[in-house]
């Protein structure tokens, strides 16, 4: 079996409501998907974290070094594309790129060995994951706060037992906006703040502090991802747990913070941390050091059925009889292409998300829904 193709795909969608995060307006959704063929017909589906068109570029220069391959050597080929990008791209767009690649490859495998990925990674702990819905941010033309109070307590309505807001805008507007929130989710809800570095550390630890009594499972990307001095600043300063991993790309990147001991929770992308590959890696790093490791995840039903995989061989840990189960990041903003791509859309029922349990990720591509939304 060898690699006949490599194609990416640019999904877009121009959003009438456009919402914001603490530095981004989402005027469209974005993503770039990235499609292997095989000689036997065999066809293997990834996707990339971020800018969607400069990660098919990215992908599309390393198409040359994958074309011809055996799709099973899958970490012969991480480790040249790395090696032959790594001098101008040890972190960002090369990691992102190979992520997408990366997952395809193993979609690959899974279908020709007639498996889930997550039993060739090791083997499933669960095949039922909790899920919290992400959400949350701040609409643009409409009141904040009564907007995020009907959204997240509509969430919590649906079934889900967790909820994640957007926050960055200012202490005094967040830590106001934080508590409407858990008054409309009630106080049994579990809930999170993600502030994708919006703050700086003196902000950041004043906020911690603000809302401290207000339930909060963590506090994710206080400061920018380069600062792991701001970081341990931040977590040493403030009692609620510190969570990152989203933008640090790479085994390297993770191996600094953890060695720094600067987060309590490490989120790492399987579509931007190098894919199923360096995934592994990660969690195996993380269950050594001791740190709670819950994946990010953003974009398509490709990449949630990646982390679906990934959430089902997330080892126990620790290994008591009621277990802390890794909760599974449910995009709930609206996407028009997430689950079309899919002919068999992946829900929630009651805030609980199956692992698909077919061969590769365990997805059906919807090949009409991809040329609809490609640019």
């Amino acid at each position: 079996m060898k690699i006949v193709a490599v194609r990416t795909h640019v999904l877009r969608h121009q959003l009438e409501q456009q919402f914001q995060s603490a530095f981004s307006t989402f005027t469209d959704r974005w993503a770039c998907l990235v499609e292997i063929e095989c000689d036997d017909g065999t066809l293997g589906w990834g996707e990339c974290l971020g800018p969607a068109t400069a990660n098919a570029a990215v992908v599309q220069a390393m198409a040359a070094l994958v074309i011809g391959r055996d799709p099973l050597e899958i970490e012969p080929i991480w480790l040249e594309l790395y090696n032959q990008f790594r001098d101008q791209g040890q972190r960002g767009l090369t990691i992102t790129a190979i992520s997408g690649i990366d997952i395809a490859l193993w979609d690959i495998a899974g279908k020709h060995f007639g498996v889930p990925v997550h039993v060739l990674l090791g083997g499933a702990f669960r095949k039922q994951i909790p899920a919290y819905a992400t959400g949350g941010f701040r609409p643009v033309g409409r009141d904040r706060r009564a907007a995020l109070e009907a959204e997240t307590a509509g969430y919590i309505a649906e079934g889900f037992k967790a909820t994640k807001i957007k926050i960055g805008f200012g202490v005094e507007e967040d830590a106001e906006v934080i508590a409407a929130v858990r008054a409309a989710i009630g106080p049994e809800a579990r809930l999170m703040i993600d502030a994708n570095h919006g703050y700086d550390a003196i902000e950041a630890v004043e906020l911690g502090n603000r809302v401290a009594d207000l339930g909060i499972d963590w506090f994710e990307e206080p400061v920018t991802p380069e600062l792991l001095d701001a970081y341990c600043d931040v977590k040493a300063g403030q009692p609620l747990p510190v969570a990152a991993g989203e933008t640090w790309h790479g085994r390297w990147a993770f191996a600094e913070a953890i060695a720094r001991r600067c987060v309590d929770i490490l989120q790492p992308d399987v579509c931007g941390c190098g894919g199923f590959t360096e995934m592994k890696k990660i969690i195996s790093m993380a269950e050594v050091a001791g740190i709670r490791l819950v994946p990010h995840v953003w974009g398509t039903a490709v990449v949630l059925a990646a982390s679906l995989q990934v959430h089902a061989i997330l080892p126990p840990s620790p290994p008591r009889h009621d277990r802390y189960q890794p909760q599974l990041e449910f995009d709930r903003t609206f996407n028009p292409y997430r689950q079309a791509i899919i002919a068999r859309p992946i829900e929630h029922v009651d805030g609980m998300v199956a692992v698909p349990d077919g061969p590769g990720l365990g997805i059906e591509i919807n090949r009409a829904a991809v040329e609809k939304y490609s640019v």
